[in-house]
């Protein structure tokens, strides 16, 4: 006589803290590039572009679609994030048609560097699904940019390098030495992360200028501008130390910024970005500073990071001053509940 056997049943797996606060934060990135970017392409008029912003459009509506179906599955809040009301399209334009493809890859470069560490973070397999989903195009989209930068010749290329003759080993401590006599020269590695960090400081400058233009709000304005100072004094550091290997520096990117003073953005929306700014900045540097092996980019990277840090903050109280920053899901609060 067979003995029946129970039926396997599928069990709901609730999201845990890694997956709340990775489809969290996504969701919130996703808000504002839709906001962006549907501005942007209100007033893009070059042909070529025109498809890439779509489809980068079309993307970012489609993830936050598919996040909100996650949290509406498991009953969980739908963050407020951004909406139309953040955005005014009746505003002239800000930015020449070519930022939205400096836009588009820079969005997509970062993209890649945060969904990585979203993703990895993940072992709920439908959540997972969705994050190398996310992966995948965004390959996909900075790799469209790029190629579209290199035909319009707007695609500054990193410093170039001679190959080794052959292979070589660290000979000694000097190595690390930079602060006093002779510096070696920087490595393969140490000279991809200060291009980047040129080139996306750049990026924030323009961002900035723009932002500051259009921004009525004085305190707002003022940490804005001090914002785009601290990007102008990593750009001028970094490009200094590539001429000093005798290589030429990055070049700047055309201007972007129009003479519009209207902004199409809320002063919310225009704080928030220079929060993410802030993150990202203090991410890239923090990683360039752990791939360093010259004791005189640790120390500058550091003092970068200091700096940084404490602009944020001024970032974050101005945030909570005005009930902008949206709080991030909390941990049970067990010493209140035992206490009450």
């Amino acid at each position: 006589m067979s003995v029946q056997k129970p039926e396997v049943k599928q069990t709901n797996i609730e999201l845990s803290c890694t997956e709340i606060g990775g489809l969290w934060g996504i969701y919130l990135q996703e808000c504002m590039t839709i906001c962006f970017l549907t501005y942007l392409r209100h007033h893009l008029q070059d042909g070529q572009i025109v498809p890439l912003a779509d489809e980068a459009l079309k993307i970012s509506q489609g993830r936050v679609a598919r996040i909100k179906k996650f949290f509406l599955d498991e009953n969980f809040p739908i963050p407020a994030g951004f909406s139309e009301g953040d955005v005014n399209l009746a505003a002239p334009p800000l930015f020449h048609d070519t930022f939205t493809l400096s836009f588009i890859y820079m969005m997509n470069r970062l993209g890649m560097i945060n969904l990585g560490f979203t993703a990895s973070n993940n072992v709920r397999l439908d959540v997972l699904d969705f994050f190398t989903e996310c992966i995948h195009t965004t390959t996909e989209m900075f790799g469209k940019a790029v190629r579209m930068m290199l035909e319009k010749g707007i695609y500054d290329r990193p410093p170039k390098m001679n190959y080794p003759h052959k292979i070589e080993f660290v000979q000694s401590g000097s190595f690390l030495d930079g602060l006093f006599g002779p510096k070696r020269p920087l490595d393969a590695i140490e000279l991809s992360e200060i291009f980047f960090n040129i080139e996306r400081n750049y990026f924030s400058v323009i961002l900035t200028l723009g932002f500051a233009q259009v921004t009525e709000d004085k305190k707002l304005k003022s940490l804005i501008l001090k914002g785009k100072k601290i990007s102008e004094q990593q750009i001028e550091l970094f490009n200094k130390l590539l001429q000093q290997e005798s290589l030429l520096g990055t070049v700047p990117i055309s201007m972007e910024v129009t003479d519009s003073t209207v902004s199409p953005f809320s002063d919310k929306f225009i704080a928030s970005m220079m929060n993410i700014l802030n993150s990202v900045d203090i991410l890239l540097i923090s990683h360039a500073l752990s791939l360093t092996m010259r004791v005189d980019l640790t120390a500058q990277y550091t003092k970068i990071i200091a700096k940084v840090m404490a602009y944020a903050k001024d970032t974050f109280n101005m945030m909570v001053e005005n009930k902008w920053l949206e709080q991030p899901p909390l941990a049970t609060n067990r010493k209140k509940l035992l206490q009450s």
